[in-house]
């Protein structure tokens, strides 16, 4: 792909990488899950060499998920503080998704609803890591009681997590440019003025 050298940088390979790699972990962990939710689904531990070795490999996965999402926590934390004009934009969100962006209050690298997933995101990875290590029975042995909740804690909050992801990847196909900025890290000029216009002003000094 032939980029314009004016055009903006968004994301490093470094954090690109990062993404990619709790993205990954995150479908490996939800194909998994899967497997063990319910019978329907249990040919999902095919892929991974049978039930055995995916009861095995979920765990470890899930660890290295939590890891990879913490990296993108400390490195993103204070890009995704709330201010009045992304609530102001949560509560105009019908206007973008009508198709009318232009009148929505400035934004800067991440718009409100950004936000916001990156902070469910964040306690969703949380419940998920603890209620997880309340179910590794094979490293630890907590009563009953905390397995049994942990059980379905982790159930609950993987369950709202894939519905989340997917609120997450169809607005970054909606949003046209987005994906190119995971892909190769940069955007272009008019993109970044459309959607993220205090972001194009710090980047651009316009």
């Amino acid at each position: 792909m032939i980029r314009n050298p004016k055009d903006l940088q968004r994301y490093t390979a470094h954090e690109r990488a990062n993404h990619w790699v709790v993205g990954i972990c995150f479908i490996l962990l939800g194909l998994s899950g899967l497997a063990f939710f319910h019978p329907a689904f249990f040919p999902l531990a095919q892929l991974f060499g049978g039930g055995v070795w995916a009861r095995i490999l979920h765990p470890f996965i899930g660890v290295l998920m939590t890891l990879s999402f913490l990296g993108m926590f400390f490195r993103f934390k204070s890009l995704n503080t709330m201010t009045p004009a992304d609530k102001e934009w949560l509560a105009r969100v019908g206007e973008m998704v009508n198709g009318d962006d232009h009148n929505m209050p400035e934004q800067g690298k991440y718009n409100g609803g950004q936000k916001a997933m990156f902070w469910v995101m964040a306690a969703s990875v949380a419940l998920l890591f603890v209620s997880g290590i309340l179910l590794w029975r094979a490293y630890f042995n907590f009563p009953v009681d905390a397995v049994r909740l942990g059980a379905v804690v982790h159930a609950a909050v993987a369950a709202a997590m894939i519905g989340f992801i997917m609120v997450h990847v169809y607005a970054a196909i909606w949003v046209k440019g987005t994906i190119r900025a995971m892909w190769y890290g940069t955007v272009t000029r008019a993109w970044a003025k459309q959607h993220h216009r205090g972001w194009y002003r710090q980047m651009t000094g316009k």
